[in-house]
This record gives structure tokens, sequence and C-alpha cells, in this order.
């Protein structure tokens, strides 16, 4: 980047013409101002006054000046007159711009008042010892105020240069009656009272000082007109909706919220809205979203569903816009039909044939598990060792356990005296051959007979000479 001289600094950085002329020749040559804009008070408030003196302040200067509510120390701004001590001085037609842009009738510059003469050391120290005595007015002020029994908060006490008159500011959300309160402090400090109410943002005007940018607060820096903010201007400019993160000092959304509003507001009026049709070098679509800073729509084409991002530029008549031709398809195959649809249909059927397998395996897993008895391969048909041994099938393992139990409870009941059974000394034989010698079926070992029979019929003449047997002891 080329940096460019500029004519006033190269003269003032001249030796040749500072020796030429002095600083004082320089001094001499300037005239008076007759006007100066100076920052006025606590609230730093804008006015224009006067000035008749013989000296040449420059911006920054401290100056007194007999103001609307007394006699204040006044910092200088500019001046509105040309070829003025101040280098930087405006045309009157330029500041009355600046307040017009800045809030009109609402932008607080007062003209009551004259300039009396530049601050001297002993106005600065009157000032300062003035200044240092604040805090206990505040805290004597709180006091009064409690004793009162007012529903108000003290923000702050303004004195000022001729003690003419103490302002106190103070939060309030409800009307108060302070008539009493306002002669007791006149009693007290001697002067004229003034009561302000204030809100959150003049309360951050007067106390705080930065803000979590970095900054002066904007309220207590430069802004002079303190408007509402919307949180609308937080969804345009896509800031985060969190409160915490977009409240100031004051409690309320940010007053930098509202600077590039106006900017945003023009962006926003070049995109189209949503759901609207709009014609695209690719063809027509429907909007989606855009984005306001970078001036991108997010369209989604109507010939092929695909989602583009078209430069707002490029936007143009949907029935005026280029058609895009479809590409071919290089998988479409002869006799109209398409191969890749083929493909996929078969691989539909594949996986819905093994979703069926994968579910008939985990059905039989679980019936298994159920059942409590290992897996055994299925006896094949027309095997003739299919029910017998170690591949038996699961039924067939449940009827013998069952007849294990019914034959260990026949024995248990037989010493228990019942007629027809073998005492605990005879020699245990077959169940057939103990069903013979039982005697008549009326003894205690009907039953057992009973169930032997019910299993011979289930079995199927598995056991066909044991079921002679018993039927021959049960005749004898």
């Amino acid at each position: 980047m080329s940096i460019f001289p500029l004519p006033v600094f190269e003269e003032d950085a001249d030796p040749a013409r500072r020796d030429a002329m002095s600083d004082a020749e320089q001094y001499a040559r300037l005239e008076s101002p007759s006007t100066i804009v100076v920052r006025v008070g606590a609230m730093r408030r804008v006015a224009e006054y006067p000035y008749s003196g013989d000296a040449k302040p420059g911006c920054g200067s401290k100056l007194v000046a007999k103001t609307h509510r007394g006699t204040e120390l006044v910092e200088m701004l500019t001046t509105t007159c040309p070829n003025a001590g101040c280098g930087k001085a405006v045309s009157r037609s330029e500041m009355l711009d600046y307040i017009k842009a800045s809030g009109g009738k609402d932008y607080p510059f007062r003209t009551d008042g004259r300039i009396l003469r530049v601050a001297t050391i002993e106005d600065l120290n009157d000032w300062s010892a003035i200044k240092s005595t604040a805090l206990e007015k505040v805290k004597t002020v709180k006091r009064m105020v409690e004793e009162h029994a007012l529903d108000m908060q003290v923000v702050d006490v303004e004195p000022i240069l001729g003690e003419e008159q103490l302002s106190v500011y103070y939060m309030s959300e409800d009307r108060v009656d302070f008539r009493l309160l306002l002669k007791d402090l006149a009693t007290e400090f001697g002067t004229r009272i003034e009561m302000r109410q204030v809100g959150g943002r003049d309360e951050a005007r007067l106390v705080a000082d930065y803000e979590k940018c970095g900054q002066h607060c904007c309220c207590k820096n430069f802004l002079k007109v303190l408007k509402p903010v919307s949180m609308r201007s937080a969804k345009v400019q896509k800031a985060t909706l969190d409160p915490l993160k977009i409240s100031g000092r004051c409690g309320r959304l940010m007053c930098c919220l509202r600077y590039e509003d106006e900017t945003y507001d023009d962006l926003k009026k070049r995109l189209p809205h949503r759901k609207t049709r709009v014609g695209t070098p690719e063809g027509p679509g429907i909007v989606l979203d855009s984005k306001i800073l970078v001036q991108l729509v997010l369209v989604r084409l109507e010939e092929d569903g695909r989602e583009i991002a078209v430069p707002v530029e490029d936007l143009c008549d949907p029935d005026d816009c280029p058609v895009k031709a479809p590409e071919p398809d290089p998988f479409r195959g002869l006799g109209g039909t398409d191969v890749a649809e083929q493909t996929d249909d078969k691989k539909r059927k594949r996986r819905r044939r093994k979703s069926k397998s994968d579910r008939q395996a985990e059905h039989k897993a679980i019936s298994e598990n159920e059942e409590g008895t290992a897996t055994a391969p299925r006896p094949q048909i027309g095997d003739p060792t299919a029910g017998e041994g170690d591949g038996a099938g699961p039924k067939k393992k449940r009827r013998r356990r069952r007849r294990r139990k019914s034959g260990d409870g026949g024995e248990a009941a037989a010493p228990g005296g019942a007629p027809g059974t073998p005492g605990d000394g005879a020699p245990r034989s077959t169940p057939g051959v103990e069903a013979g010698d039982g005697g008549d079926g009326g003894g205690g070992g009907g039953a057992p007979k009973k169930r032997r029979r019910r299993r011979r019929r289930r079995s199927g003449g598995q056991s066909g000479g044991d079921g002679q047997s018993g039927g021959g002891g049960s005749g004898d």
C-alpha cells in the first residue's frame, strides 16, 4: 500500500519553514474563535456557546462557561468558525447536519449560555476538591432516602463548579413523592436541588466504564440519543439470542446492534423471500434459504431436485431462464429397460431373503433357550434309529424324565405298606415284573399301573414285552 503525503503535515515537518516562522508568530496569526462547541456535565451533553475572549483554545481545552444550571467546567470539542485556534474547526451547517443525523430534535443540544474564560489552575483545583466530596454526598442522600422510606434507588450526585445546584439522579419504577426529601436535602447542602429520574441506559452512562468488547461504553463515550433496540435486529444479523451475550452493561440489548441495522435492511431487500420461484443459470427452482452478508441464495432445482447456491446477481425470471437438458443415463439398457433399476431390485430381494432367514434363526434360538435343552440335529425321515439313542428329539427326552420321576415316586410309595408291593428287603426288578407281582388291581399299586399303561400307549408299543407281563400280573 502506497503512502500519500499530506500537504499540511509536510509543511509542519519542514524545518526550514519552522525556522522562518516561530510558533509564537504562527499563534499570533490565528484569530480568536467566536463560537465554541463544548461537552457539558456528567451526561456529556453537547452545547454551542459564543466566546468573546482573546485566548485561542484548542480541542480538549477546559473552559469555564455559564450554562442554564450555573457556572460549570466544560470541555471544548471544536469551533464553528474558520481560521480559529483549533485546526479541526467545522462549519455551522456541518454541525447541524451531524445533529440531524444523530437524532434531530431528540439530540440534547443547547445554545443558552456563554463561554466566560479558559480554565485556570485555580479553577481546576477547585473542581477537583468539589468532585472529591461527591461520594460523601451520595452516601448522605441514600441515608436520607432510607429515613423517608422512599422506593427509589440513588444512582449518582452531580455538583457543578459554582455550587449553585446539586443534581441527584435516581431510578424508580413508580412515581415518587419526594417533596419532604427536597426540603431536607436543601437544608443539608445549602443549595438548589434537582431530582432527575433516569432509566437503565442513562444509569450505565453515569456509572459504567468498560463494556465486554474492551472499549468504553458507547452511551458514555459518544452516544447522545439512546434509542430502544429490538430483538428483530439480533435475528436479522444472525446474532445469538442468548440474553446474557447480547445484553450490555445496563441489562438491555446492546446499542451496537443498531449500528449495522440499516445496512442489513438494505441488503435483505435485495434477496428473494423463501418458497418463491426464481430462475438460475441451471434452471428454475424454489428458494430455501438466503445469506444476507454474502448475498447468496440456496435454491432447489425443479429439474433434478439438486440444491445449489446462487449469487443474487445471477437470479432471473423463472420463465425466461435457460432449462438445462438432462444428461444421458449410461446405465440405460436395450428394450427400454433400465439395467441399474433391475440391479437394485435384485439387491432388495436379497436383502429381504436374508432378513427373513435371520428372523427364523433368531426365533429358533429363542425357543431352544426357553426349553433349556441343547440343540440336536433333526432325525432324517426313514432313519430306523430316529427315536433311539442320544439323537432323539427334545420331546422324547422330556418323556424319559417323566418316566424316571414317576418310577421314583412309585418306589418311594412302596415302603409305606401298600399291599401287593415288595418290601424293603425284596429285590428290585423291572417295572413290568413289579406290576405282575403286585396282586390285585385294588391295591396301592393301581396308580403306577395306569401311568405305565399311558406311557406304553404314548411310546407306541416300544416296550411290548413289558406290557404283556404287566397285563398278566394284573389278571392274576
